[in-house]
């Protein structure tokens, strides 16, 4: 799978080298112009092969091929809804009970898998990842340049329900999360862990649950479980954090919203979905 893009050189670019007008201007990491570099049809200026150390003229027309590696990852015809793509991005709305990457003990049953299936000549890029059991929006990129020009750069909006009910509309969590055991997913908060914050809002609460809007300024494993434990209002349903659930088989936390610039165009992508049916029949059961 490839991807061409065509910039055009503006006049404050005028004289600079090609390497310093594709990192600067262009977004382009040391990694691709090395690939570009090892490939002369894939980088031209006005239909001809041109150097990085060469100067750029305003008005040139540079052309760049990105090229993938075919993936080696299994299809799946798993169905999963797609809520936006271009050449540039997919983006899925990943159902509970779905890993993102194949584990294991999940080989064919992943959202790699999925993607393979559509996109047999790409490689497979999310950009963030969630928990296997945690649902919603989850956003791949196609390409490397897409994939370094979203690095945390995407702002994500969670929906969770917790136990019990929190008395104050709003909060911050700033407390460090570390691992605690080696080989063991399960975090916890001590003090030689990283810093990590949750900002949390209220939406609802119900006898014995709150519904909350969640917000991460950091990005931790198990962060906004980990954090919910911490302060007494574990996940519904997380029982790796001490909350089972009759009910629930997983825990209560659905990733429904994000905004994010368009890693080519510049322009707003933003997209909400509505938190995934077993949770919205739990807090309107209750």
């Amino acid at each position: 799978m490839k991807r061409t893009l065509i910039y055009t050189v503006l006049s404050q670019s005028d004289g600079i080298r090609l390497e310093s007008f594709l990192m600067g201007m262009c977004g382009f990491s040391r990694r691709i112009i090395r690939e570009l570099k090892q490939r002369r049809e894939d980088i031209q200026r006005n239909g001809a092969h041109i150097r990085m150390v060469d100067p750029v003229f305003e008005g040139d027309r540079i052309v760049a091929v990105l090229r993938d590696t075919k993936t080696t990852t299994s299809s799946s015809s798993i169905f999963v809804p797609v809520l936006y793509e271009d050449d540039d991005l997919v983006i899925y709305n990943k159902p509970p009970f779905l890993a993102v990457h194949p584990a294991k003990r999940h080989q064919t049953d992943t959202l790699a898998n999925v993607y393979a299936a559509t996109h047999p000549e790409g490689t497979f890029r999310p950009v963030y990842r969630l928990d296997r059991d945690t649902d919603g929006i989850c956003v791949c990129a196609k390409n490397t340049l897409s994939a370094a020009k979203l690095a945390g750069k995407i702002e994500k909006k969670y929906t969770g329900i917790v136990c019990g009910v929190l008395p104050e509309d709003s909060g911050t969590i700033d407390a460090p999360i570390a691992q605690l055991a080696a080989h063991q997913m399960r975090r916890g908060v001590r003090e030689d862990g990283q810093r990590a914050v949750t900002l949390y809002q209220v939406l609802k609460r119900v006898p014995g649950f709150t519904l909350l809007s969640l917000v991460l300024p950091t990005g931790r494993t198990h962060q906004i479980r980990t954090h919910l434990a911490h302060i007494g209002h574990p996940l519904v349903g997380d029982t790796m954090y001490g909350a089972a659930h009759t009910f629930l088989k997983r825990q209560a936390l659905s990733c429904t919203e994000v905004r994010f610039m368009h890693p080519m165009t510049g322009n707003p992508v933003e997209l909400c979905i509505n938190m995934h049916k077993d949770l919205a029949l739990l807090v309107h059961s209750e």
